[in-house]
Parts: C-alpha cells; structure tokens; sequence
C-alpha cells in the first residue's frame, strides 16, 4: 500500500495486468478481468477473484475481459478494473500517481487515446505511453543505448509485439494478433475436433501451460482433461499428450515465426549483422511454450534465448523507464501517424 503517490508502470495486457510502483518494484499482478452486476453495473470482483468466475456466473453477473487483442475493446470497464486495481495499489495518496502505460506497436491514434482517457478516468494525474517492444527490451537488460541492434519478441496474451531496438528508440516494428489466447484456441479446437469434447479456455490454458510445446520434447507428458460430450451433453474425461498439443499449435505458431522473417526482411543489412550477432530474445508469457526458442532459431538460423522473469519483462522496463517520465511526451505518442511517415 502506498501512502504517497509513486510514479507507476503499467503492463496493461489483454490477460494479465502488472503495476510497477517506483521504488517499490512489481506491486500487483493481476488477471486483467473484471466481474460486475448487469442489473446495478456494480463491479463485483476485479483480478483473479473475476477470472475464476469465468463461465460460471448466473444471469445477472458477467465476467469479462475487457481488453482484446492487447487494446480496449470495452472502454467503461476497463477504466472500472483499472480503477479498482490502482485503488488497492495507492491508498490514501495526497497528489495522483503520474503512469506509463505500455501499448502494443499496432494501436491506432484512437486506440491511443482509449488507453489515456482510461488512466484519466482510473487516476492518473499525467499519463504516458511507451511502445511493448521497447518496455520489452529495457525489461530484458539489453543494451539498447548504443547504435546497434537487439530484436525482442513480446508474445503476450492478445498480440505478439516484435521490434528491433537501437539507440533508446524503435527502428522497425510490428504486431500480430496471435498469441497466448489464440493457442489456447487451438487447443479447445483440437479436442473439439478430434475427441467431440467442449472445454473452456481456463482448462486449455491449463494444458497448454502444463504439458504445451511447439518443439518436440525429450520424453512425452501426459495429461487428464474433463469437458462437456459434444454428443451426450454429459461430463466426459479424456487424456491428451504433448505431441497432440504440438500438433494443435503448429499453426499459430509458424504465424509468429513468419511475422519475424517480414520484420527481418524490413530492417536494415546493418542492424540485422547486429541482430545474428547478439540473437533474438523472447519476452511475455507465450515464450515460455516449450520450444518457442527452438522453433525461431531453426525458421531464421539466429540464437534465440528467452529472457529471464519473461513474463514481468514489459512492467519491469516500464518500472525503469519511469526515471525518463520527465522527459517523455505527454499523452498520445501518435505511433500510427508516425508509422505512415515512415511508409
């Protein structure tokens, strides 16, 4: 709990919100749900409390993600759950935290101001905005200051950031709408269609995290999974393997490796020696499926390492980079426009 306001980053992700505190470190780490009474509008529960009510509410209570594909689909909401979330971060504050927040290298200038307007509403007395690769990248300790290259891959929950970072700044970019999510849709896919079994997205996440991989592993693990009989309608338990799981995520994950070719293909012949020579480091949650790095280095013949703590990197390069926040641009960054000029 923090008396006095602290300036504070934000990871505002589509599954899992981070707030850094400055000098405090990673304060809260958060599902990014929210549960409320349709009836009232009344905010029941933000957080994991709100997630595990996923798909188990009745009539009047919805629980919902109120970020999609790493930006505000729900404006009103996610100000609610940022709104409460800061609340239980920065109690009594006598002056409103300023805020950084992270947003992916897609977001249009709308989307932007979404983002600003939100962090308005939740609190903020100033708030900023830094692209997810270069949060990323600072997150991960990479030398970035110097004119050389580093790539990052963030594969978060809604979206894939990738950008190839130089001189504190973002020389090439992109983003993809695969991710953390979409594998767990592959997942609930496969057994749909191959066992008649409907499962949730927990449960897919649960596999995924548990037995996922999209490299061939040394020995095959094994996993009990229950759902709803597309036949019957009745309770149903199967077992699935890792290889069958591979199988499921071979798709979405050829996707992302193709988005880094493209970025490559984009980039300088100068940055890109850079790149072979210091690799590509994976950031975010979906870097942890095993064989991620594997999958990359063979598809573009450069090492590939995931960072450590991979899932806190972005909130922690927010965290540092709340000692440049007197210098940054107030409010929109104006990513979109900036990417047409470059076009």
């Amino acid at each position: 709990m923090l008396f006095f306001s602290k300036d504070l980053g934000i990871d505002l992700g589509t599954s899992n919100v981070l707030i850094y505190a400055a000098g405090k470190g990673v304060v809260l780490r958060e599902p990014s749900v929210i549960a409320l009474d349709k009836n009232t509008g009344k905010v029941l529960q933000v957080g994991a409390a709100a997630r595990n009510m996923l798909g188990r509410t009745p009539g009047n209570v919805v629980a919902i993600h109120p970020l999609q594909d790493g930006v505000i689909s729900d404006y009103e909401l996610t100000a609610k759950m940022l709104t409460e979330m800061i609340r239980s971060v920065v109690k009594y504050a006598v002056i409103k935290p300023r805020m950084l927040i992270s947003v992916p290298s897609s977001i249009t200038e709308v989307e932007e101001r979404a983002v600003i307007q939100a962090a308005n509403e939740a609190g903020a007395r100033r708030v900023h905005l830094i692209e997810e690769p270069l949060a990323a990248g600072i997150g991960a300790k990479l030398d970035i200051s110097a004119p050389e290259g580093h790539m990052i891959v963030d594969i978060g929950g809604g979206t894939t950031d990738i950008g190839v970072l130089s001189m504190n700044g973002v020389a090439t970019s992109a983003s993809i709408k695969v991710a953390g999510i979409v594998f767990d849709e592959a997942i609930v896919k496969y057994v749909r269609k191959n066992y008649a079994l409907v499962i949730g997205s927990n449960t897919a996440e649960d596999v995924k995290i548990s037995i996922g991989c999209v490299w061939q592993r040394p020995e095959v693990l094994s996993m009990a999974v229950k759902g709803r009989d597309l036949k019957t309608g009745l309770a149903r338990e199967i077992v699935i393997n890792s290889d069958e799981v591979m199988e499921s995520l071979k798709r979405p994950a050829r996707q992302i490796c193709d988005k880094v070719l493209d970025v490559l293909e984009e980039t300088t012949p100068e940055l890109v020696g850079d790149i072979s020579k210091n690799g590509i480091v994976l950031t975010g949650g979906g870097s942890q499926i095993y064989g991620m790095d594997m999958l990359l280095q063979e598809r573009t013949g450069i090492k590939c390492m995931v960072a450590d703590d991979a899932d806190s990197c972005v909130a922690f390069g927010c965290g540092k980079s709340l000692s440049w926040i007197n210098h940054m641009q107030e409010d929109t960054i104006n990513i979109a426009r900036r990417r047409l000029l470059k076009d």
